[in-house]
C-alpha cells in the first residue's frame, strides 16, 4: 500500500538493492528493522548519506558501518564518516539513531509547547468529565485541538479570519 501511495504521489519506487546504487541521501522512516543492510551499504555511491527518523536504531545496519569500516571519524557533531573496506565514504547521521532527537536535539520548543498544552487541556477535560466518559482510549476532543491552535497562533502573533454566521451555519448543515 505504501509503495502504491508513494508512486501515486510522484515518487520513484524500486527495490532497495536498486535504489542503493543510484541514491545520494537515504532517510528511513518505516518502523521496520533492517531496512538498509550491509548488502545495500556496500553498493552505495561514494559520499552517500544515511539517516533514520523511523524506529529506534534498527532500520539501518549501523553496527556494520561503525564496526566493520576501515575507519570512522566524526566530521561534525552527530555525523560520522565511515570509510568502507572498498574505499567508499558513507556518512551516518546520529549513529543511525532517531535523527530528529539525536542530531537535532529534540523537538522545537513550539511543537513541545503545543503538545504540553494539548496534554494539560486533556487532563482538565478528563477531570471535569470523568464520570460521563467511557473507559476506553479516546481521541482528543476537537474543541481542545482548536483551543491549542488558537492559543498557539495568538502566541506567535498570527491573525486569521473568524468564521461568519453563514459559514458556521453551512458547516453544520451537512
Amino acid at each position: 500500500i505504501k509503495a502504491l501511495e508513494a508512486h501515486m504521489d510522484g515518487f520513484e519506487v524500486m527495490p532497495m538493492n536498486q535504489a542503493a546504487r543510484i541514491g545520494d541521501i537515504f532517510v528511513t522512516c518505516t518502523g521496520m528493522t533492517s531496512v538498509i543492510r550491509k548488502e545495500h551499504i556496500v553498493n552505495m555511491k561514494d559520499g552517500a548519506i544515511l539517516g533514520n527518523v523511523g524506529h529506534f536504531d534498527v532500520e539501518i545496519d549501523s553496527n556494520f558501518l561503525l564496526k566493520k569500516s576501515r575507519s570512522v571519524r566524526e566530521v561534525r557533531p552527530n555525523l560520522d564518516e565511515c570509510v568502507l573496506q572498498n574505499g567508499k565514504k558513507i556518512y551516518l547521521i546520529g549513529k543511525g539513531r532517531l535523527a530528529n532527537l539525536v542530531a537535532a536535539e529534540g523537538h522545537p520548543p513550539e511543537v513541545m509547547a503545543q503538545s504540553f498544552s494539548n496534554q494539560l487541556l486533556s487532563i482538565l477535560y478528563i477531570l471535569k468529565n470523568h464520570k460521563k466518559l467511557e473507559n476506553k482510549v479516546m481521541k482528543v476532543p476537537q474543541e481542545i485541538d482548536k483551543q491549542v491552535a488558537v492559543d498557539a497562533l495568538e502566541a506567535m502573533g498570527v491573525k486569521t479570519d473568524k468564521l461568519t454566521k453563514e459559514q458556521i451555519s453551512y458547516m453544520s448543515s451537512w
